[in-house]
């Protein structure tokens, strides 16, 4: 008795994979709405049974109104992109997309940044003790 295909290690990151590389080139060149400028999708997790991905993105410049306007692009687009999706990929269940704004690296940039100043204190100091 064959094993069912779900069963397979790691099958649903690589659909997960395939889902991002085929969305990203369907956003890039075929979704006209002017809200959703410039994105960079960042990661797609899908439940086990495939009937729903997030997809996380970032934009360009992170201020929240533009934020606010890509993600309300990327969700009036959300069916229009699916069927798009079923187009290229042949899995028995197409997800729903939910988009969602990743902030990570607007945190790991604030992260570096009071990092580069406790340095730069702590340096000061040392100069000082040192004198």
């Amino acid at each position: 008795m064959a094993k069912h295909s779900k069963s397979i290690p790691g099958r649903g990151l690589r659909v997960a994979d395939q889902i991002q590389k085929d969305l990203a080139e369907i956003i890039w060149s075929e979704l006209k709405d002017p809200r959703v400028g410039m994105i960079t999708l960042t990661e797609v997790q899908l439940t086990p049974d495939y009937a729903h991905a997030k997809v996380y993105f970032t934009t360009l410049t992170d201020d929240p109104e533009g934020v606010k306007a890509t993600l309300q692009g990327l969700s009036k687009a959300a069916g229009f992109l699916r069927a798009q999706l079923g187009l290229r990929l042949r899995i028995h269940t197409l997800p729903q997309l939910h988009f969602v704004h990743d902030t990570s690296t607007i945190r790991g940039m604030a992260m570096s940044k009071l990092i580069d100043e406790a340095n730069s204190t702590r340096a000061l100091d040392d100069d000082e003790q040192n004198q």
